[in-house]
């Protein structure tokens, strides 16, 4: 239950500081998404079941406030946060290429599965163009701040599993 509730405080406040500090330090209206990060290291850290449920919770935060429909950035969310739970399996705290490498590809997929089913879908085809003001750049925005938030993540995470080991000792 701690766990949950610290994840779920993380989200607030990646989600607040995405759309109101972040906005201020844009780049041609690109910021970084910071709840990809989350989402991603979550999944990465905990498994798929904690990055699912992430990621559901930070595409539903962006649904009701700046979605047309509610459960489209929820759905993407949530399949990216599994997907990247698989990667606990792999996972070494202590390396930080591979966690930055998910992120990134899960940055690109969020942006491309955007384009496809919000621009494609319309008749929209200039994908270069997309790919060169949009993904790219928001790809290396995200790169830049994950470097100081992934670790900060990840010391959350390392101390609340020791609060919870350090739990269950006095019970056993």
């Amino acid at each position: 239950m701690r766990k949950f509730i610290v994840t779920f405080l993380m989200i607030i406040a990646c989600f607040l500081l995405q759309t109101t500090i972040f906005r201020y330090f844009d780049f041609g209206g690109i910021v970084p998404n910071l709840l990809i990060i989350l989402t991603a290291s979550t999944g990465i850290m905990r498994g798929e079941k904690e990055g699912l449920v992430t990621g559901f919770i930070c595409g539903l935060f962006i649904d009701i406030f700046f979605g047309s429909y509610i459960g489209f950035y929820a759905l993407i969310y949530m399949y990216i946060g599994f997907v990247d739970g698989i990667f606990n399996k792999i996972f070494f705290p202590e390396n930080i290429i591979l966690p930055l490498g998910i992120i990134l590809s899960s940055d690109f997929v969020y942006g491309f599965i955007c384009y496809v089913l919000m621009f494609l879908m319309r008749t929209r085809f200039d994908i270069g163009y997309y790919m060169m003001h949009v993904i790219i750049p928001e790809i290396v925005y995200t790169a830049v701040v994950s470097l100081f938030l992934y670790p900060l993540i990840l010391k959350i995470n390392t101390k609340l599993d020791e609060i919870v080991q350090r739990s269950a000792k006095k019970f056993v």
